[in-house]
């Protein structure tokens, strides 16, 4: 049983970690309003170009002309993977989430005897997807110098993505995140990034046939927009990311401080009924030496 200093010095200890937390929990509920309304801001926009994209797209479906961003290479045989995480951790299981759902998506595809190539985002998905992939790898993006993600950073990491895709790399890329639901709730997903995806449904939403004629041709307008809708996507993927990881840091956070809370408890009635115990022990060799006395 440990004495009485160490369980104060423990419960002391234990009280300084339940100021961190709570100043922790408290920045990152700070951090998370604006990460979330960045977040819900970017939502209807891509969505938005999403939809321009796949009326353009089934238009131009079967053209021989079509961008390659569109139709793509003909194969789908080397895959590139881009695995957007946090640059820190302490966020609950907000990072492994992430890289749980990419590690299946390789494991697959590695099965299927495909070639598999990561890019990762964020250093704590690279330092777990090295651990059992390292041989994958073909480039990392550091964002840790930077305080609040624009889209200048997300449209640098679109350049790199289609540089190697016009350089022949891959055939197919596939962008990994979680996106922000609530406080409680950060979905991870995995979004098909290259060739474009397009939404096969070319109905409105009372049933509709949608027909619309473009100036210049649809080819033509989807090679500007497709490398634009690249950098918004990923855009998106990076901002929800941000709000998923504040949101995550603020409930595990929250948690580790009740946890704390209820620690610092069990360590003072221990306290307490040891301190007891050794002042009980005291009276009763007191009274034993009078009675020794006295006799």
């Amino acid at each position: 049983m440990p004495n009485l200093k160490d369980l104060k010095n423990r419960i002391s200890s234990v009280k300084s970690t339940r100021k961190i937390t709570s100043a922790m929990k408290m920045v990152a509920a700070a951090k998370l309003r604006r990460a979330q309304e960045a977040a819900e801001a970017a939502r209807p926009y891509a969505e938005r170009m999403d939809a321009v994209l796949a009326n353009l797209a089934r238009a131009a479906r079967g053209s021989q002309t079509a961008p390659r961003l569109l139709r793509g290479t003909g194969a789908e045989q080397v895959h590139l993977l881009v695995v957007a995480t946090a640059e820190r951790g302490l966020c609950g299981g907000f990072n492994s989430s992430i890289v749980r759902l990419a590690k299946r998506a390789a494991d697959k595809l590695i099965g299927a005897g495909k070639t598999v190539k990561i890019l990762t985002v964020g250093k704590k998905g690279r330092e777990q997807m090295r651990r059992d992939y390292a041989q994958y790898f073909i480039g990392h993006v550091d964002h840790g110098g930077i305080r609040r993600i624009g889209y200048a950073d997300a449209n640098a990491v679109a350049e790199d993505i289609l540089a190697r895709f016009d350089s022949g790399e891959f055939d197919v890329a596939t962008l990994f995140y979680s996106e922000f639901r609530s406080v409680m709730s950060q979905i991870p997903t995995e979004q098909r990034l290259i060739p474009a995806a397009v939404d096969d449904d070319d109905d409105d939403a009372s049933g509709t046939v949608i027909n619309y004629e473009y100036e210049p041709d649809e080819d033509e307008i989807l090679a500007d927009l497709l490398p634009q809708n690249l950098a918004v996507q990923i855009f998106r993927g990076l901002l929800e990311n941000g709000a998923s990881e504040q949101g995550a840091r603020m409930s595990a956070m929250d948690s580790a401080t009740r946890n704390a809370g209820d620690m610092i408890d069990r360590l003072t009635i221990q306290y307490n009924r040891s301190r007891q115990a050794a002042i009980t022990n005291e009276l009763i060799e007191i009274i034993s030496g009078a009675e020794a006395l006295q006799g």
